[in-house]
């Protein structure tokens, strides 16, 4: 079809419209600073900023306080999967369709370095605790761990039968998990870089996984609908939580460990009681599925990425969307 200059010009006045009219609807937070799909955000350790990855394969940062956009962080060649700030604050990583893995300074926007050595896509990148170790997870179903000073290949961790969906490293930084598309989450020692756990139980493609703040248990979300919360010493499976209609893409801890927070293709995202299962509350207000969700650094804010193009804020203790300032 042929767009004539008239018609583009309506179809803009009526978005222009619709965004008006979203914007003056009560406690609606309408983020319109990414062109495509947002798959990834996260706090800063501090709480004062988000850093958001999009299909349109730039990053941004925001302002928290002002809800405002401060800077587009662009240099890769496709989607932005994966985004995550360095414990000190002062380094952003980003994994994305590219193949590769981009370290930002924060401050200034500028792109430190390019790490490059996976075959395939990367789908999700952590920082190690004490900020010195990255790992990356990827299509070539291979987790990398990289020196973040050089930006150096430490080794590659290989085992998964498909590819790797999410890593997350444990709060002592010792070992890293991984949720992968063979269904299988695997604990790996981070010294050596050999499997020294193996949890079976989802039976679709498992697209997250979470340490709780203590350690001591694992959670991880997946295409089966479920959110699992495992036992990390005994790799015991001690809970199933269900009550998604459709697959579970991303999960998280808050602070306290007390809650965990779930983003589904249902369009929703919902808040668990860890210590029982219960379902607190359902979160609704993305028109489309929901990439990714991070608690901030005080537990009181949950932010929220999706296909539907926006980044929403929620108060945690009532599930309210937060209104955006002007």
């Amino acid at each position: 079809m042929i767009f004539s200059a008239s018609t583009w010009l309506r179809a803009a006045v009526l978005m222009l419209v619709s965004i008006s009219c979203l914007a003056q609807m009560p406690g609606l937070v309408i983020q319109i600073g990414h062109s495509s799909d947002v798959t990834s955000v996260a706090f800063s350790p501090d709480g004062k900023l988000l850093g958001s990855g999009s299909g349109d394969k730039t990053i941004k940062l925001w302002d928290v306080a002002s809800q405002s956009e401060l800077r587009a962080l662009s240099g890769h060649s496709g989607m932005v999967y994966s985004v995550v700030f360095s414990p000190d604050r002062k380094m952003l990583a980003s994994g994305s369709a590219d193949k590769t893995i981009k370290l930002w300074d924060v401050a200034t926007g500028r792109e430190l370095r390019e790490l490059k050595g996976h075959s395939g896509f990367v789908y999700s990148v952590a920082f190690s605790p004490d900020g010195k170790t990255l790992a990356s997870g990827s299509y070539d179903k291979t987790i990398k761990l990289w020196d973040v000073a050089s930006g150096s290949e430490l080794r590659t961790l290989s085992g998964h039968s498909n590819w790797v969906n999410s890593v997350a490293f444990s709060p002592d930084g010792k070992t890293l998990a991984s949720g992968s598309q063979d269904e299988m989450i695997k604990l790996w020692d981070v010294a050596s870089g050999r499997q020294s756990q193996e949890f079976k139980g989802h039976s679709w493609p498992v697209s997250s996984v979470a340490f709780s703040p203590d350690g001591r248990m694992l959670a991880s979300g997946s295409l089966d609908q479920t959110i699992k919360i495992w036992d990390v010493s005994s790799s015991r499976e001690m809970r199933a939580l269900k009550g998604h209609s459709e697959g579970v893409i991303s999960v998280a801890f808050s602070p306290d460990g007390s809650t965990l927070a779930s983003g589904s293709l249902d369009h929703t995202i919902k808040l668990w009681a860890v210590a029982s299962g219960r379902e607190l509350r359902a979160l609704t207000g993305h028109s489309h599925w929901v990439y990714s969700v991070a608690f901030s650094p005080d537990g009181k804010k949950l932010v929220s990425g999706s296909s539907d193009h926006t980044i929403k804020l929620w108060d945690v203790a009532n599930g309210t969307e937060l209104r955006a300032r002007t």
